[in-house]
């Protein structure tokens, strides 16, 4: 129950894109985030309390996707200009162009190996690369429009893509093949990811409903609709028994996969919320709006409750760690309403505890005669393939 449960809390907020925030997300090691911006830039702001930010510049449109690398020396990110750029997150403002599709690319995702990078979108195509090589491997080419996400399992076996054609596609890395399309879509699908053990597969849609399925079962088992708009994006926690959700209803709404139900909505951002992100240790997570800044929240929830999981599931007649998703009552699928018994959360965003950092900018703006500045160096790497 929510009452026995720590409320999460918000740590401190970001300000310094001039336009909205498209993705974030954390460094693995737990001292940075990465964000992304229709102001065409990429941030990477440091935790620390009086840490400085860098803001790169390099890209020529709207920044779609970031992520940073399992070994955090590296930043991908996706964008409009139908690029992709790996960047070295350090004070040279370096990076590696990716011309990477013949149309606007909307998510980039690293392989748990840190070896691959898949991107997708708007030519209808997800798109293979290798990092070290900095080369074009292969496409996947099923989807009938916009491809706007797509992401590894943590084997790097298989990859979930989604798009504009109400379907999500798993696919198989070393055939290349489409192992099942899921296609209870109502409307296009905004967004899709494996949880940690890379059991189940969620997804978001445009009709502001999330659906959960068993990719060994092929079975859908949940589906929630508790926000008033579409979901933009939504992040497993790490011990997959939460999840938060961002939308355009301008709130973020926390599950509890276990139980099946809503336990938090959270209030702060004036705007459409365009992206949400959990650390690697589920400890802090963060949003980040239409309104031009990321709130940064701790968890608290996860406290308690995850200890009690792992000895309730500790009998498992599955050879699968506890928790896990199929663990879940009832275990058909089930619709959820928002409750008047959901906890509300809404914090003074203006009073947090930590001013505007320092931000120091890398890279020139496109365009742009501005001198005195870091122009950084960039390799391009054609795509000589398109399929």
């Amino acid at each position: 129950m929510a009452s026995v449960l720590e409320d999460p809390t918000l740590e401190r907020h970001f300000k310094g894109h001039k336009n909205a925030v498209s993705c974030v997300h954390f460094n693995p090691n737990g001292k940075q985030l990465a964000s992304g911006s229709a102001d065409k830039t990429l941030m990477i702001w440091n935790l620390a309390p009086k840490g400085r930010a860098l803001r790169f510049f390099g890209h020529h449109d709207a920044v779609t996707g970031v992520q940073f690398s399992p070994s955090g020396k590296r930043v991908a990110s996706s964008s409009k200009d139908r690029t992709v750029r790996l960047w070295t997150p350090s004070m040279k403002g370096e990076s590696v162009v990716f011309r990477a599709h013949t149309a606007a690319v909307r998510s980039v995702a690293f392989s748990a190996d840190g070896l691959r990078l898949v991107t997708a979108s708007d030519d209808k195509s997800v798109k293979v690369w290798s990092v070290d090589r900095q080369s074009f491997i292969y496409s996947l080419n099923q989807h009938t429009n916009w491809v706007r996400c797509a992401r590894f399992s943590p084997d790097g076996r298989l990859i979930v893509s989604c798009g504009d054609d109400r379907t999500v596609r798993l696919w198989d890395t070393s055939t290349k093949h489409c192992l099942n399309c899921f296609t209870d879509c109502c409307g296009s699908s905004t967004f899709v990811d494996f949880n940690s053990s890379g059991t189940c597969i969620g997804s978001s849609g445009a009709d502001s409903s999330l659906n959960i399925w068993d990719i060994r079962t092929n079975k859908l088992l949940q589906h929630y609709k508790v926000h008033s708009e579409g979901i933009n994006s939504f992040s497993f926690h790490p011990s997959n028994n939460f999840l938060i959700t961002g939308s355009s209803d301008h709130t973020v709404k926390v599950l509890d996969l276990l139980e099946g139900r809503l336990i938090y909505t959270l209030h702060g951002h004036k705007d459409v919320v365009k992206s949400v992100g959990f650390s690697q240790a589920g400890d802090l997570f963060a949003s980040g709006g239409g309104d031009c800044q990321i709130l940064l929240w701790r968890t608290n929830f996860d406290r308690k409750s995850y200890h009690d999981v792992l000895q309730k599931h500790g009998q498992r007649s599955t050879p699968d760690p506890p928790p896990h998703l199929s663990d879940i009552h009832p275990r058909s699928p089930h619709l959820h309403h928002p409750q008047d018994s959901t906890v509300q959360v809404s914090p003074a965003v203006a009073d947090t505890r930590s001013a505007d950092p320092q931000v120091i900018e890398l890279g020139q703006p496109p365009h742009s005669n501005m001198r005195h500045r870091n122009t950084g160096k960039v390799s391009v790497i054609e795509n000589s393939s398109l399929e």
